[in-house]
């Protein structure tokens, strides 16, 4: 129920402390709805105005602070990158160079249109030639250091078990659906996208021109049974989250035994591997299942899975035709987007997904200040300090194991802005348009680099210096292996960070975020690595008993929460994420109150106090209105809860929230306390 927001709330407030106009960038009162009491709906009363006044864009999902800052870090990326195709300083054998041919490859749709399907034609011809076993391996090898076409993959990257050694790691290959449940689930909507996915693909199959329209129909159910087969004994999507259950080391001889329709030490020997003893079978579920699957030889199955896996990877390289076909079911099927990006759009995401780092370098040059960074790292300085003083105040969690949660984050690192050594694109063979390079064969290059790159790293210690994402990626993410957070320039700017603001502001929004991540070595997921970054059991039975039933406690708040009319959060799957947001909130509220204690009494901006203006800070980051198809799509394959909720339900299990909006019995945001949990 809402209520109009009482003026003595005001008044009081404004009798306790001086106060003064706004300063400094921070709360945007035009967005807010006054006519509702925070008390009540706190996302109303922060974001109501926004919410009512804002429409999605066409070619968006969702419209909110996350995608306003996208779109306007994705617009000073793009006018420096095409400052940069101007600038004769940028040599193509340079890094800027490559990402400047690479850029105008993909933005060549007259060449793209004229080859239409013609670079796949190669590719075809070998998978319709299969006939056994042997043969499909052989394109198996040859595919997978270009992309892959499916069945399994070969990954390289830090040991689970031993974070400073390289590993290779087996896992199951792409399907057309984003997530198993679409295959195997009963209830209506993945009904209908199953039959939708049959159209769609039978329409893709035409682009080939080799079957009429009753084979494309016929291939394309025969896909979907082949894509259920290989769906139906991998890990749901709360079992993936468990990294336990996906270290399986065991000999190649094993994996032999396991799965003998493939040769193994032909296969890995063929794509350049080193002589290898032992690799990490991710889910030997579906290694099994594989077996069977290929020992059936039922190759016409293999060869349409085949043709279907490699144009649904390709089609945003080919043609326009072909690329707007498939974004008709990705894109406007799957989550309710109206119209597809444009083309320079794509092509910019395209260069940050695969050279992030080169344009990186001109990117934080214009648009990263030295003062952010240097304020950020003492914000983050001050939420590990108080993060250490939430864990030793914890009443659930034994002395013994508090000192291993102090030692990990003792060890953590931390990486703001950018990388302090960039990557090396010297070897990696770019073309011009006009020197006859294209988008396809630019793409199967960088592919063929990055696989060799991993390649060299077998043998080798890992390179924790390495960064995952770009400076001008708007994120930011925990490495458990490296027991690192990382912060890139492009999430250090406003609501999320305005070195300008009061530190209210920015406890409330990067603060939690700073705070979410370091929760992340913490959640039910990161809590299993040790310090070393290491998968190991660093706690005692009674206290990951108590853990677990706090976990559980706060899975059950999300799963109550219904999106949409019969869709509801899945608490287990999203519990990582809502133990990050709760966990950041707390820890950037404690972080403040350091602040304040040092820097002394704050006063009132805008009317509102410290606390008060960390919270709305808190929702402000996460308004948002998404599309009903792109909600139903998030609930199914996204760990992160809806924005909507993020923006109030960890607030609901805080005590401070309580005191600095009055938060009484019987008003909308009030939990009871023996309800609201309380973890890290």
């Amino acid at each position: 129920m809402l209520f109009v927001v009482s003026v003595l709330f005001g008044l009081h407030q404004m009798q306790a402390q001086e106060t003064i106009s706004k300063k400094a960038p921070g709360i945007e009162l035009s967005n807010m709805d006054k006519t509702v009491k925070p008390s009540d709906n706190f996302y109303r009363f922060v974001n109501g105005n926004w919410i009512d006044k804002t429409e999605i864009p066409s070619d968006k999902t969702a419209w909110g602070s996350f995608e306003q800052l996208f779109q306007e870090t994705e617009t000073d990326a793009l006018k420096i990158l095409k400052e940069a195709v101007n600038n004769p300083q940028y040599q193509s054998n340079s890094d800027q160079g490559k990402t400047i041919s690479f850029y105008k490859s993909i933005t060549d749709t007259v060449a793209r249109n004229k080859q239409g399907i013609d670079p796949l034609k190669p590719y075809l011809a070998k998978i319709n030639a299969i006939k056994n076993n042997q043969e499909l391996q052989q394109v198996l090898m040859e595919m997978q250091p270009i992309g892959g076409i499916g069945f399994f993959s070969a990954n390289i990257g830090a040991d689970d078990k031993d974070s400073n050694k390289n590993s290779v790691s087996l896992s199951p290959g792409r399907v057309g659906l984003p997530d198993r449940d679409y295959y195997i689930s009963k209830e209506k909507d993945s009904e209908e996208k199953r039959e939708k996915y049959v159209t769609h693909v039978a329409r893709m199959l035409a682009f080939y021109g080799e079957g009429t329209a009753e084979q494309n129909v016929a291939d394309a159910k025969k896909i979907l049974a082949f894509e259920t087969a290989l769906s139906e004994p991998r890990l749901d999507r709360v079992e993936r989250r468990d990294s336990r259950k996906q270290y399986n080391p065991m000999t190649i001889a094993a994996l032999q035994k396991m799965v003998p329709a493939i040769n193994w030490d032909v296969y890995f020997s063929g794509l350049g591997f080193p002589k290898l003893d032992t690799i990490i079978v991710t889910q030997p579920r579906y290694m099994t299942a594989l077996q069977t699957i290929l020992s059936e030889n039922k190759t016409d199955d293999w060869k349409a899975y085949m043709r279907w896996t490699l144009l649904n990877r390709i089609a945003g390289q080919l043609s326009n035709k072909i690329g707007d076909a498939n974004f008709d079911f990705y894109g406007k099927t799957l989550t309710g987007t109206l119209k597809r990006k444009a083309i320079e759009e794509r092509a910019l995401q395209t260069v940050n997904g695969s050279m992030g780092e080169a344009l990186g370098k001109l990117y934080v040059d214009k648009m990263f200040p030295p003062e952010a960074k240097a304020k950020a790292e003492k914000m983050i300085k001050n939420i590990i300090e108080a993060y250490k003083g939430r864990i030793n105040n914890l009443t659930w969690m034994s002395p013994q194991t508090k000192l291993k949660a102090i030692e990990k984050l003792n060890k953590l690192t931390i990486k703001i802005g950018y990388p302090d050594h960039w990557k090396d694109y010297s070897q990696l063979d770019i073309k011009n348009p006009a020197d006859g390079g294209s988008y396809f064969e630019n793409v199967k290059n960088i592919n063929r680099w990055s696989f060799k790159e991993d390649l060299a790293k077998l043998n080798k210690p890992v390179d924790k210096t390495e960064w995952m994402m770009s400076p001008q990626t708007v994120n930011a993410y925990y490495n458990s292996s490296y027991n690192e957070i990382v912060f890139p320039a492009a999430i250090l700017q406003p609501p999320f960070y305005n070195y300008q603001a009061d530190e209210a502001i920015n406890y409330g929004a990067i603060g939690a975020v700073i705070g979410h991540e370091i929760s992340h070595g913490f959640d039910d997921s990161g809590a299993r690595y040790n310090a070393e970054g290491n998968l190991a059991d660093w706690w005692t039975d009674e206290d990951l008993k108590q853990f677990t039933a706090l976990g559980t406690a706060l899975a059950d708040q999300y799963s109550a929460v219904e999106v949409l009319p019969g869709v509801h959060i899945d608490g287990k799957f999203t519990l990582g994420e809502n133990i990050g947001d709760l966990g950041g909130v707390n820890a950037a509220y404690d972080g403040l109150q350091l602040f304040l204690k040092s820097a002394g009494k704050a006063p009132l901006i805008d009317g509102y106090t410290p606390e008060q203006r960390f919270f709305i800070s808190w929702a402000t980051v996460w308004r948002s209105k998404a599309r009903e198809q792109s909600l139903k799509n998030q609930v199914k394959t996204d760990p992160h809860s809806p924005s909507q909720i993020r923006g109030y339900l960890p607030l609901q299990n805080v005590d401070a929230f309580y005191k600095a909006f009055n938060i009484k019995a019987g008003d909308g945001m009030y939990l009871a306390p023996e309800k609201r949990v309380k973890i890290w």
